[in-house]
C-alpha cells in the first residue's frame, strides 16, 4: 500500500492482515480525494484542515490527507496491532508533528470534554458494526464540528444505515463492495 499523491507520494504504508481491519483500497481513496478536491459537493478545503480519522486502522486516509496538505489528523484506533502499525507509519513518514494517535475506543474519546473542533470526519468502522451511529450523535452533542464540515463514511455497499437523523447526506458513491457516504453535520438537524 502506498501514498497516492502529495509530498509523500509513492511512500509505503505498512498494513496488517487480520479479521478486524481492512485497508481502504487505493482506488476508493483516490475517488474520495478527487471528490474532496474537485467537487462542488463541499466547500471544505483539505489544505489546512483539522481531521478526525475514526477507526483508523493503519491510517491510510489520514496519512494521505497529511500528504495532500491537511494541517492535523487525530487518529482513533482501539486495536493494538493496528495502532502499532499506524504509529510505525507515522514515524517512518516523519509526520508525528502533524498527527496524534489515540489508542482508545472511539466512544470513550468522543465522550470526553474536548475543546477541539474538526473540519473533516472520516468513519471507517468494521462493516458489521453500526454503533458508529452513536458516535455521530456524540460529535453533534459535544459540538466537535466546525460550521463548515464534511463527514465521510465508508461502509459495505449492502449495509443500510439510517443516517438522516445524524447528517445531511450530500452524496453516496459505490465502488465495488464499498459504499462511500458524504454528508455534513448541520446546526439545523440538531
Amino acid at each position: 500500500m502506498r501514498v497516492i499523491s502529495g509530498y509523500l507520494k509513492g511512500k509505503s504504508i505498512k498494513f496488517i492482515k487480520n479479521s478486524k481491519t481492512r485497508p481502504l483500497k487505493d482506488s476508493v481513496r483516490e475517488n474520495i480525494f478527487n471528490i474532496l478536491r474537485h467537487s462542488n459537493l463541499t466547500h471544505i478545503k483539505l489544505e489546512n484542515a483539522n481531521i478526525l480519522d475514526l477507526y483508523s486502522g493503519v491510517g491510510s486516509f489520514g496519512i494521505e490527507s497529511i500528504s495532500r496538505g491537511a494541517d492535523h489528523v487525530t487518529f482513533l484506533e482501539k486495536d493494538i496491532s493496528a495502532a502499532k502499525a499506524l504509529n510505525e507509519n507515522l514515524i517512518q513518514l516523519s509526520i508525528t508533528n502533524k498527527t496524534e494517535l489515540i489508542n482508545i475506543e472511539v466512544e470513550k474519546y468522543l465522550s470526553q470534554n474536548l475543546k477541539k473542533k474538526f473540519d473533516i470526519f472520516f468513519f471507517d468502522p468494521p462493516y458489521s458494526e453500526n454503533s458508529y451511529l452513536n458516535n455521530l450523535k456524540l460529535i453533534r452533542k459535544n459540538n466537535l464540528f466546525k460550521k463548515k464540515n464534511i463527514v465521510i463514511i465508508h461502509r459495505e455497499k449492502k449495509t443500510e444505515d439510517d443516517l438522516n437523523s445524524y447528517i445531511n447526506i450530500l452524496s453516496l458513491k459505490i465502488y465495488g463492495r464499498s459504499k462511500i457516504i458524504f454528508g455534513e453535520i448541520s446546526l439545523k438537524n440538531l
